[in-house]
């Protein structure tokens, strides 16, 4: 955090997505590890609205095991017994977001996201961890369904409009960044860039190489930086990672959270290795 010159206070939180039961491509908690001691931080996590090892409290504190992230962390599952509900006043499409209640425990967050692609959005970084990652298991149904339903069960029947399903990711996002007062770290990690999420079971392969770490503490910029590595890139890889991208309109949440304005597409990259040589 040094390069901020902004250190996060109090109990921290560091959201990331601990892995689907058979997915091959998630962040494995030796990668994290360096990573959550700096913050002396409390790895958490949410319950799923999809069937799956990660839908219920007990099956997912038994895979987040399996993975080997209580041998270096403190783990929460914040929707373990209840949700929180935060008003989002002027949000796009939800006026109210759902997450785990153990969020009140917390001053500030870390989000670490492995930056990927996403079969329903398109693409996933910092913006669907605040969202559907900060989620409780109704808050994604919530969500999902642009706010029709909190019923998990009922969430395929009433699957959004695709434009309306991103902007209430980006006013859910919004609602977790307020409720942080922007006491909020993001990094988001280019690695095994598939173009199916970590909560796929069975997901492709990466269909690019690895490009590198980025940190901010804004998470639209970082996700528009990390769009645009992957749109310049030269990797023949990245055309199938495009179109997934652009199939699924995923950009749209970024211009959606920009139009909300907690944070700016407006950038600056700063090569930190170039720096220190």
């Amino acid at each position: 955090m040094k390069y901020f010159g902004f250190s996060l206070p109090g109990k921290v939180a560091v959201k990331l997505h601990s892995g689907e039961k058979g997915n091959q491509n998630y962040l494995r908690p030796e990668f994290a590890k360096a990573i959550v001691e700096k913050v002396n931080g409390t790895v958490v996590e949410c319950n799923t609205a999809y069937e799956g090892a990660r839908n219920t409290t007990e099956r997912h504190r038994k895979l987040m095991e399996e993975h080997g992230w209580d041998q270096y962390f403190d783990i929460d599952i914040m929707d373990a017994e209840e949700d929180l509900e935060l008003e989002i006043p002027k949000g796009k499409i939800i006026q109210k977001n759902y997450v785990g209640k153990n969020m009140k425990n917390y001053d500030s967050m870390l989000v670490l996201s492995h930056f990927k692609g996403h079969p329903m959005g398109g693409y996933g970084g910092a913006l669907k961890q605040l969202s559907i990652g900060c989620a409780s298991s109704a808050g994604k149904s919530w969500i999902h369904t642009a706010g029709i339903t909190l019923d998990q069960t009922k969430l395929w029947d009433h699957v959004a409009e695709q434009d309306k399903f991103l902007e209430a990711m980006a006013d859910s996002a919004k609602s977790v960044v307020d409720f942080f007062e922007k006491k909020v770290v993001y990094i988001n990690v280019m690695c095994n860039m598939s173009v199916d999420c970590d909560c796929c079971a069975v997901a492709e392969d990466p269909c690019m190489k690895d490009i590198g770490i980025l940190a901010s503490l804004d998470p639209i910029a970082i996700d528009q930086a990390c769009i645009d590595l992957v749109y310049h890139s030269k990797d023949p890889g990245k055309d199938h990672f495009i179109e997934r991208v652009e199939r699924q309109h995923g950009i749209h949440t970024i211009e959606a959270a920009d139009e909300l304005g907690f944070g700016t597409r407006e950038y600056e990259l700063i090569n930190r290795d170039e720096e220190e040589k």
